[in-house]
């Protein structure tokens, strides 16, 4: 997978040559390229903004050096999405990490001053925000999106699962994990994580991922679908968290149906006859 960068500051992309990034760049697996669109300003200067007609405080991004930089682009032999980092931008999310790692070149436009000339919005197949405040520039968004979006790529990660037990890949915050030693300034592993019972360690893990899902992210909780799997962890959890009842509803339906008793009668007055 190819990222493309359009920036007026490819120095501030250090990080993205380090680390998990890296070793996907060495790997062939994605390929990182940066664009400074200030080689495509026309003026001598090589002015990139200007002040906004009607007035206001700052500097607007004019959009010829973006247009011209975009138009450069070698072509691509598969789908390419361009991307424009604006806190106008819907939220990024990991459903939106996850659908950009099938596209084949992903383009992102770094804003900076007071923002786009409006007619830049025109080049954008979709507006991404990191969160609700702003930023100085989209440089530090656009490296949260690279991350984020690589780790979907195969063969970027050590294991291609590795992601599927990242918080929110399954709507639910991660697990707590554990390292060695044992035993640390008095904590200890839970004894289930070394009891070697796979199925325990898969039934504890579960838990405590929905349980910090509802203590820290009641929003996320009140969206999750459950499985059948998940009724006598829930009913376990409305003991210690009593609050979750109100959400009871939501695993209610999942109660296994209690086994019929057999009638023995009619076999007992064939037997007699």
């Amino acid at each position: 997978m190819k990222f493309i960068v359009l920036t007026l500051f490819p120095e501030m992309f250090a990080p993205v040559r380090e680390s998990i990034l890296k070793r996907g760049q060495n790997s062939g697996a994605i390929d990182i390229n940066l664009v400074n669109f200030r080689d495509y300003a026309l003026s001598k200067h090589k002015n990139v903004d200007d002040i906004p007609y009607g007035g206001g405080v700052g500097m607007v991004l004019k959009p010829e050096p973006i247009f011209t930089a975009l138009r450069d682009l070698p072509p691509t032999e598969g789908n390419r999405k361009i991307i424009l980092l604006s806190p106008q931008g819907r939220v990024f999310n990991q459903q939106i990490a996850v659908d950009y790692s099938c596209v084949d070149e992903l383009t992102l436009i770094c804003g900076h001053y007071e923002g786009f000339d409006e007619r830049i919005r025109n080049l954008a197949d979709d507006e991404i925000s990191i969160g609700d405040y702003v930023l100085t520039g989209g440089e530090l968004a656009a490296m949260v999106v690279i991350d984020a979006v690589a780790r979907h790529v195969p063969g970027v990660l050590g294991r291609d699962s590795s992601a599927d037990d990242d918080s929110h890949s399954q709507g639910l915050l991660e697990y707590p994990q554990y390292t060695r030693p044992y035993e640390f300034e008095g904590m200890r592993v839970p004894e289930v994580l070394i009891s070697g019972h796979h199925l325990k360690i898969d039934m504890w893990r579960r838990k405590e991922a929905i349980k910090k899902t509802f203590l820290r992210r009641p929003d996320l909780f009140s969206v999750l679908e459950f499985t059948s799997a998940d009724y006598i962890l829930l009913e376990e959890l409305a003991i210690d968290y009593p609050e979750i009842n109100k959400f009871r509803v939501k695993w209610e339906h999942l109660k296994p149906l209690q086994k019929r008793r057999k009638n023995n009668k009619s076999s007992n007055k064939a037997s007699d006859v």
